[in-house]
């Protein structure tokens, strides 16, 4: 990852910030985006990262971000947000699925002129949610359901620019969003029955493979009929990875 540029939505906290200071440490120029948290300490902190703060919700600002001309190698949007229950009401249904799915639109349409130049690569991060679906977070898994399906259709679109898209799947991990259930015995037996959870840092340290999904490769010409890089990798909370290749 030595000189690449890479941006970082929802990078101001959780897996977001732990990604944005890994390919840091990689060797990447990163701008992490994100609201400011609500711990100062949870900022991803590395000389090689800068933080703005934005909204994904403005998306001419998140768009004008990305397309301003500079060099951009990954893309990696993990913004997210999750109220719960209370996504049954539709204002916050429609929250989600905007800052969770929409955002993650616009920030891709945004970053493929740049992405196309170089044949860089995308990284959407979805969730355990996609494919088991959750009654106390209707929109959230409906919301991560439609990064994965995104990303399928962004692969075979993108293919031509030389543009690979995956998607990340995460367990359970100990970020501020997933605080609420985490803290509540009953799901939690549900949802992880060995008691294995991450902590943000962990999640995006254990598996190495994890800038595999960004770096560099050599771009084919002419480019293949279909495309064969996009994937979804559900990943343990532990450094025990499986791969589905779609």
């Amino acid at each position: 990852m030595s000189g690449r540029r890479a941006f970082v939505t929802g990078g101001t906290s959780g897996i977001g910030a732990a990604t944005a200071v890994l390919l840091a440490e990689q060797g990447a120029r990163v701008t992490a985006l994100g609201l400011p948290p609500a711990d100062p300490a949870d900022l991803p902190h590395h000389p090689r990262v800068r933080v703005v703060e934005h909204d994904v919700l403005d998306r001419a600002g998140l768009a004008g971000l990305l397309s301003a001309g500079e060099p951009l190698d990954v893309l990696v949007n993990c913004a997210g947000v999750s109220h719960d229950r209370e996504e049954y009401d539709l204002a916050r249904w429609q929250r989600v699925i905007e800052v969770n799915l929409t955002a993650t639109m616009v920030a891709c349409q945004a970053a493929r002129p740049a992405l196309a130049e170089h044949g860089g690569a995308i990284v959407n991060v979805s969730s355990m949610f996609a494919f088991s679906g959750s009654r106390d977070r209707p929109a959230y898994s409906a919301s991560k359901g439609g990064v994965s399906q995104l990303t399928k259709s962004l692969a075979a679109e993108y293919a031509a620019d030389g543009i690979r898209v995956n998607a990340v799947a995460p367990g359970f991990v100990l970020t501020p969003l997933a605080r609420g259930v985490l803290d509540d015995p009953r799901p939690g037996r549900r949802c992880w029955p060995a008691s294995r959870r991450g902590g943000s840092g962990g999640r995006a340290r254990s598996p190495r493979w994890w800038p595999s999904c960004a770096r560099r490769r050599p771009r084919t010409s002419p480019a293949p009929s279909s495309p064969s890089t996009e994937a979804t990798w559900p990943c343990d909370p532990v450094p025990r990875v499986t791969r589905h290749l779609s």
